[in-house]
């Protein structure tokens, strides 16, 4: 019962990674409103597309290591990969963005994150 649970969750935290990637390539100034912190009018792009990218590929090199290392290699990732949205927490807080935002989806992430890394680690 527990290797289906930590695989599906870790599964839909990667593919979910790919997307918001996507989003920040394809719809930037969207994404950006929805991270906490809206894009500058006229602001450089290239941080945007960069965003994308890092996350993105996190997303992908999290299911590559879960279909061919394994969930023990994929529990460490996931360890590492928290750090991320604790960050973007810090970053909204920061530059003025909603507080709700910055808890209610960066700082929650990182939990569900940490929460994929221990059930990976009981498999």
């Amino acid at each position: 019962m527990l290797t289906p649970v930590a695989y599906g969750l870790a599964i839909l935290l990667n593919l979910l990674l790919v997307f918001i990637g996507a989003r920040f390539l394809f719809t930037p100034r969207a994404a950006a409103a929805g991270y906490g912190v809206p894009a500058r009018t006229g602001g450089d792009p290239a941080y945007l597309t960069i965003k994308g990218l890092r996350d993105g590929g996190y997303g992908l090199v999290g299911l590559a290591l879960l279909a061919f290392a394994g969930p023990h290699a994929e529990a460490w990732f996931m360890l590492v990969v928290a750090l991320l949205p604790f960050g973007d927490t810090v970053v909204v807080l920061r530059n003025g963005g909603p507080k709700a935002v910055a808890f209610g989806v960066h700082f929650a992430t990182a939990v569900v994150i940490l929460l994929s890394a221990v059930l990976l680690f009981l498999v």
